[in-house]
């Protein structure tokens, strides 16, 4: 596992390289300003990047948002000392695929690495409650246009299956279609909707009230 490091304190990025590094894990580069990530993340291609969240000039949401903008999709992992609900939900917007809190133990910051390149994506779990708050479609929607008058009614019948935390397999079972075309339409969902990842989907989803709760 490749990873690169983007954080501006210099004790804890050096630390953490060392932990990292200790526990087997190659750190492709550390650095300390969000431009030089995004550089990096470019040239060096690294199987994840851990991001910190606030940082100066350019903070972990306008990293994330580049890297997207620029079509790099390898995995990304917010690393970050913030508990609010508003940053959870906007780096999964914009497609983290972890969001984690810096006092975790190494261990379990290893094991939430391996489980993001296994395609899973982690939340610390002291913001479990806030993940749980956000799938349930308690907090407020945001105001703006709504994108889901392109999909079709297939596409927002799977939109809503995702929203209910369904694997793909799950879905294919439910609708009676394979894994194939599930996938196929999942990637249709992403497209239109502007976003990278289907948990970024399903918090919209949800945020915009498309899906109905059970």
């Amino acid at each position: 596992m490749r990873v690169l490091l983007i954080d501006d304190h210099t004790l804890f990025r050096s630390g953490l390289q060392e932990l990292l590094r200790r526990q087997g894990i190659e750190v492709a580069a550390a650095v300390g300003t969000g431009a030089e990530g995004c550089r990096l993340a470019a040239e060096l291609r690294p199987d994840v990047i851990l991001l910190d969240m606030r940082m100066p000039e350019m903070d972990g949401l306008d990293v994330l948002r580049r890297l997207r903008e620029a079509d790099l999709a390898m995995p990304v992992v917010m690393l970050t000392t913030s508990c609010e609900e508003r940053d959870l939900v906007e780096c999964l917007r914009h497609g983290a695929q972890g969001y984690l809190l810096k006092d975790m133990e190494p261990e379990q910051l290893v094991s939430a690495l391996g489980d993001v390149l296994a395609g899973k994506t982690v939340v610390a779990p002291d913001m479990a409650g806030v993940l749980a708050k956000v799938v349930q479609g308690d907090v407020p929607a945001e105001q703006g246009r709504s994108p889901f008058s392109i999909l079709t009614r297939r596409e927002r019948e799977i939109l809503c299956h995702l929203a209910a935390g369904r694997s793909n397999k799950a879905i294919a079972r439910e609708l009676d279609i394979s894994d194939g075309t599930v996938k196929l339409h999942v990637k249709s969902i992403l497209r239109k909707l502007e976003v990278h990842s289907r948990v970024e989907a399903a918090v919209i989803a949800v945020e915009r009230g498309l899906c109905q709760r059970p």
